[in-house]
């Protein structure tokens, strides 16, 4: 009878147990069948499939279907990467973050010459660095000081997670697309986030290396936003802001801009104007700049311009959360999904170190660059230079 009794109870305590963590369960099996992708691998010593990035993606077929992961061995890689549109659903995962990076010199030239193009929706890239070294970093060469984009994206449903983008001007070419950036690092002195992204970059390092202008003032962002109905724009939300020289936050590339640093911390490389008008004063109605709730020594906004945009909460929680690029969950539906989710670590503001160190030593795209959406913000009408001694650097 002792025995039937402990046996009942064990099994009532097991059942408990089981209804207890049901939906733990649940959620771990629904993570492992999410999960389920199939992965290659890079090794330039040749213990991989493939010896190059580029070669990986190339293997991918037209149209893919799948989540294909592309696991990349530490390490420095000297190539061009290109994911094409036809080719979506790639997972680039790096090695430990600083420790894989991608660096290229072309310029001038921003459709073609970008260090890493993605244009395929659905993209997942993880712990990678992307470099163009044409004058980066700007100590350790006399390069003119040009368009040298980092990476260009215009794929749409886009995830870039504990990944760095090092460049000086227009680093990052933010084409269109909804994407989100998180524990990220960007680093450059003008114009080094451009384009007409509908994007959030969450936790992320904004390095500023305004002391390479040589005195003028840098520009974080030139946002492409160009109509009222237009979704897209550039949220800033938990990032730190650092780095030398004096920079503006942002100017228009397009007439309807919008940017939002929200819970920020800012050094003192932040204009006490904080942002410019650009080509477009006497519009700056509607440009949507806004600063809230920001901390640092560079936060003060007693000294912003006046048409500086003034938000309310209900306009805050639509911007700065993350629906305002996933209405419809896509990202939960990504391989990366939990590890993003669940990822409240502050950024390391020094994690990019080992890749300045790696730049040292050392492709056609689909995008119609002829849309005035994909021209450079220096091929605006009534565009002007920064300085004369500046090659299309922008207004």
């Amino acid at each position: 009878m002792a025995s039937f009794f402990c046996k009942t109870l064990v099994f009532f305590f097991m059942g408990f147990v089981e209804l207890g963590n049901a939906r733990y369960i649940s959620d771990f099996q629904w993570k492992q069948q999410k999960m389920k992708y199939t992965t290659v691998y890079v090794d330039p010593s040749g213990h991989g499939q493939f010896k190059t990035i580029q070669s990986a993606i190339d293997s991918v077929p037209q149209n893919n279907q799948n989540w294909i992961c592309i696991n990349i061995k530490a390490g420095q890689y000297r190539e061009q990467v290109k994911i094409p549109r036809e080719k979506p659903y790639i997972y680039l995962k790096g090695g430990d973050q600083g420790k894989t990076s991608v660096t290229w010199d072309a310029h001038d030239s921003i459709a073609t010459d970008a260090t890493f193009t993605s244009e395929a929706d659905n993209t997942i890239v993880e712990s990678i660095t992307f470099i163009n070294s044409y004058n980066y970093p700007p100590k350790s060469n006399n390069n003119p000081r040009v368009v040298a984009v980092a990476a260009m994206i215009s794929g749409d449903k886009s995830v870039f997670y504990r990944c760095e983008f090092l460049g000086l001007q227009d680093t990052l070419w933010d084409v269109q697309g909804r994407h989100y950036f998180k524990l990220c690092t960007i680093e450059g002195a003008v114009d080094f986030i451009f384009g007409n992204g509908q994007s959030l970059y969450e936790s992320c390092t904004i390095s500023v290396n305004a002391r390479a202008l040589e005195g003028l003032t840098g520009f974080i962002t030139a946002q492409g936003r160009s109509n009222p109905k237009d979704e897209s724009g550039f949220i800033f939300k938990n990032c730190n802001v650092i780095g030398s020289g004096q920079t503006f936050l942002g100017r228009p590339w397009r007439d309807y801009a919008r940017v939002i640093f929200y819970g920020c911390n800012m050094s003192n490389v932040i204009t006490p104007e904080g942002w410019t008008a650009g080509v477009y004063v006497g519009k700056e109605k509607q440009l949507t700049f806004a600063e809230e709730s920001c901390k640092g020594m560079g936060s003060s906004t007693s000294k912003r311009v006046q048409w500086e945009a003034k938000l309310s909460q209900q306009e805050l929680q639509q911007l700065t959360s993350l629906s305002f690029i996933d209405n419809e969950g896509w990202i939960t539906k990504q391989p990366l999904k939990m590890d993003i989710l669940n990822q409240n670590d502050p950024t390391d503001v020094n994690t990019h170190a080992s890749a300045v160190a790696a730049a040292g030593g050392v492709a056609n795209t689909s995008v119609d660059i002829n849309n005035p959406l994909c021209l450079h913000p220096s091929d605006n009408p009534g565009a002007m230079l920064v300085s004369s001694p500046f090659n299309r650097i922008g207004y």
